[in-house]
């Protein structure tokens, strides 16, 4: 087996395909965003335009993970800044296919109405409620957020993908969402209480 030479090739490398009108958020003003990118995470990231092909190499395995994940985020909607929170260890990423709950081109435009709302309303309450960023691209819904309220935020898209009536969905998330906020600030007395 030949020696790999560290300058040409990297020990680690992802090559993604994005969305081709997303690549130019991905590079930003002058190439101030990939810069950024770059820099957070000590990764090199060279871009194809053309081809909307992104291609990640060098750094350590997780810093390569993060940068791909960040990359992968932006390509599926999400404006740059809101997709470097995943550079927080505590924050994570999801993506929904809307074609997992629409049998016809129509009813995935009208899925995605139900999660946007009339004017944005329906994902502004469930992003308050739950302080997880979402974005609804193509045929994908994308979720990023802290760990722990990315499984709240999920269940609440997926119900009105599946149907339930919007009160209900935002009365169960308020409820979970005060159970799971006061677990968090009483940490281990809480579990005290739950133990009893």
């Amino acid at each position: 087996m030949a020696p790999k030479d560290s300058k040409t090739m990297p020990e680690f490398a992802y090559t993604l395909r994005i969305p081709k009108d997303r690549i130019a958020v991905v590079i930003g003003t002058k190439g101030a965003e990939k810069r950024k990118l770059e820099h957070a995470t000590g990764c090199k990231i060279e871009v194809d335009s053309k081809e909307g092909v992104v291609q990640i190499g060098g750094g350590e395995a997780l810093s390569l993970y993060v940068c791909r994940e960040i990359v992968l985020a932006i390509g599926r909607g999400f404006s740059p800044e809101v997709a470097q929170l995943l550079l927080k260890q505590d924050y994570g990423v999801e993506l929904l296919s809307i074609k997992d709950f629409a049998k016809n081109e129509g009813e995935m435009i009208r899925l995605k109405g139900r999660v946007i709302g009339e004017d944005g309303k329906s994902r502004r309450t469930i992003e308050e409620l739950t302080g997880v960023h979402i974005t609804v691209y193509g045929k994908t819904i994308g979720l990023i957020g802290e760990l722990e309220m990315l499984p709240l935020a999920r269940k609440a898209v997926e119900s009105l993908l599946s149907g339930q009536k919007h009160a209900s969905v935002y009365k169960w998330l308020e409820t979970r969402g005060k159970e799971l906020r006061k677990k968090q600030f009483l940490g281990d007395e809480w579990q005290k209480t739950q133990s009893r």
